[in-house]
């Protein structure tokens, strides 16, 4: 039996196709399985336990170098061999979990005796059900992300009940999390809070001197050690955000793997976070989230599982799902209060030692 995955993007869309994964493997315990994934999420899957192979594409990079020209003939050359690499085997199964376009048209150019996902009808889906050849009947988007794959399977035959990760962390990485804690001035004796402030959309952004309040009252109050997470590119609005704090923080932004990311976070407390994938690692992970929401909607993509607090203004016009306010206020968002995240932080066992 060999089994392909469709699932390219993004951290948190891979986190939740893992216990998917784990349900196939059980399922198919001989099974040959494979995985196509994009670059940026790649380290989630490479080394699974529950993988024999992981394809690797290079999209967005490879549109960039064609938009500019530059490298033009190596990208091309690189391409090929993705693709040459993606029609090696032929599959028994290809499963699309992502329902994109850009899932779709990896899914057909796979070789693949079945080619399965979700029929029309679920939204944001860029019509992917065209390149299968057996499509399960949508279901509603307001299930979890992570139970429409587990749905999905199901409704395929497999059992998938069980929510398991199993992610490829090692010694190394627990060790490599140690030291940048230590060189990030935390000592280890006090509660580790980890707190991720950036996302992608502009409008699930909380405002950088809450976040430099929330910080400073978790330092003061609540016997915490506080240490900023993020990649290269939150240097900045993280930077802003230690400028406005009264007490010292540590910050590793931009200094992180995927891996020892997790790890870190298995180290912590709890982590702060907006909508974004490193609030799903936390959950994968086991440790408590405290997500603050705004434009979309935590019941399709908060934290899963129990233990965890969504912190929701939720104004008549959330969630609307746009990158852009369409009231240009960003009350879902600006409304959101230091208190409230505070209330959210005791409510997951972590009350405070002192009064500010």
């Amino acid at each position: 039996m060999k089994i392909l995955i469709v699932k390219l993007s993004a951290i948190g869309d891979v986190l939740h196709t893992l216990p998917a994964l784990n349900a196939l493997r059980a399922h198919y315990p001989g099974a040959h399985i494979a995985w196509v994934t994009e670059a940026a999420a790649a380290a989630l899957v490479q080394g699974h336990p529950a993988l024999d192979r992981v394809i690797i594409s290079n999209r967005k990079r490879w549109a960039r170098a064609l938009r500019s020209g530059h490298r033009r003939r190596e990208t091309l050359r690189e391409i090929g061999r993705f693709i040459r690499a993606l029609r090696d085997t032929r599959y028994d199964l290809v499963i699309d979990f992502q329902q994109l376009l850009k899932s779709g048209a990896v899914t057909a150019l796979a070789r693949g005796s079945v080619k399965v996902g979700f029929g029309p009808g679920m939204q944001h889906m860029e019509m992917s059900y065209l390149f299968l050849n057996r499509r399960i009947p949508s279901v509603s988007m307001e299930h979890h992300a992570l139970s429409r794959n587990l749905m999905l399977l199901r409704a395929m035959g497999i059992p998938a009940s069980q929510i398991v990760y199993r992610l490829p962390m090692d010694a190394g990485d627990h060790e490599a999390a140690a030291v940048l804690l230590k060189q990030a001035g935390i000592a280890g004796d006090r509660r580790l809070v980890a707190v991720n402030p950036v996302a992608q959309w502009k409008t699930k952004l909380w405002p950088d001197h809450r976040f430099a309040a929330l910080a400073d009252r978790l330092i003061q109050e609540y016997d915490a050690d506080i240490v900023f997470t993020g990649g290269p590119d939150d240097q900045s609005i993280v930077a802003n955000i230690l400028s406005q704090m009264r007490q010292r923080a540590g910050d590793l932004t931009g200094r992180t793997t995927l891996r020892t990311l997790a790890a870190l976070y298995r180290r912590a407390r709890l982590v702060v976070s907006t909508d974004t994938g490193p609030m799903h690692l936390s959950a994968a992970v086991g440790t408590p989230v405290v997500a603050l929401f705004g434009p979309t909607a935590p019941w399709r993509t908060g934290p899963f599982g129990r233990g965890h607090a969504v912190v929701r203004l939720g104004p008549s016009c959330s969630p609307c799902f746009k990158r852009t306010c369409p009231l240009g206020n960003h009350l879902c968002m600006a409304g959101l209060d230091v208190n409230a995240v505070l209330k959210a932080v005791e409510r997951l066992g972590m009350g405070p030692t002192r009064q500010s």
